[in-house]
């Protein structure tokens, strides 16, 4: 999960992700995101702003419909790992009005994500806080 372009092979709505920058992964490096959401293609470029891998990605839209800062956080507790996962929204014009839907899908989105990703890693992987927006 700190390498976002695996995004995909987990995140079912999110089609496409691409680094943009060449350098090595860490602060600063950007990545161009498509997914679909209400049927229709959803572009944006992130730059991640924290990063330390097994235990935090952070990243900010730079570019895009909605303004958003995703945040990965990885702690074992006993065997297991813990994630939590929070995004701070700002979204703007029709998105405003479409807020409460928007949460309510990611939410979704990132509970069947984690299923999937329980399947991949082959271990038990706790979440909480599947999604913040204050």
């Amino acid at each position: 999960m700190s390498n976002l372009v695996h995004s995909t092979e987990w995140q079912s709505r999110l089609t496409e992700i691409r680094q943009v920058t060449k350098q090595p992964l860490g602060v600063g490096t950007q990545f161009a995101f498509v997914r679909t959401f209400l049927g229709r293609k959803l572009e944006a470029n992130n730059e991640i702003t924290e990063f330390s891998p097994y235990t935090t990605v952070a990243f900010k839209t730079i570019s895009g419909p909605i303004p958003a800062e995703p945040a990965y956080h990885f702690e074992p507790v006993g065997n297991v790992m813990k994630l939590t996962s929070k995004i701070k929204m700002q979204p703007e014009g029709f998105f405003s009005i479409a807020e409460p839907l928007i949460s309510a899908s990611l939410e979704r989105d990132m509970k069947t994500g984690v299923k999937v990703l329980k399947d991949m890693l082959g271990s038990q992987v706790t979440v909480t806080a599947p999604l913040a927006n204050p």
